[in-house]
């Protein structure tokens, strides 16, 4: 796996938006997929969505299908999520990270990933 960088987070009003960024490098994306993860205090991590770069394979969980919206710049080597309609219960750490492409589905929540990095922190609140 290689280092990405995730950012973008920050404090919005329920039914607010914001777009998160994960930063890779031009080898991340050529042999790995992205998953978006989140955790909230108290609560497992828990697999958002996910891009696989070499096919046109996304994957969203049921909870954020049709209000999230995955996508790349590969000139920016970047894998954006944006967040519409956001809700209280979106709140927590959000994280980016490499993955193996078959986890890229309903099996994203079992990367049990090694390298967690420090994620962003989105707060919906009113």
């Amino acid at each position: 796996q290689e280092q990405v960088v995730e950012s973008g987070g920050g404090l919005v009003q329920p039914g607010g938006s914001l777009r998160l960024s994960c930063a890779a490098s031009a080898f991340t994306l050529d042999y790995w997929a992205i998953g978006w993860f989140r955790q909230a205090p108290g609560k497992e991590r828990e697999g958002v969505s996910c891009l696989v770069t070499d096919e046109d394979t996304i994957y969203y969980a049921e909870f954020v299908k049709g209000r999230f919206t995955i996508s790349r710049d590969n000139a920016e080597n970047t894998v954006f999520l944006q967040m519409n309609d956001l809700r209280p219960e979106d709140t927590g750490v959000y994280y980016c990270m490499p993955i193996g492409t078959y986890y890229c589905s309903d099996q994203l929540s079992r990367w049990g990933g090694d390298a967690w990095g420090q994620g962003t922190q989105v707060t919906v609140s009113s």
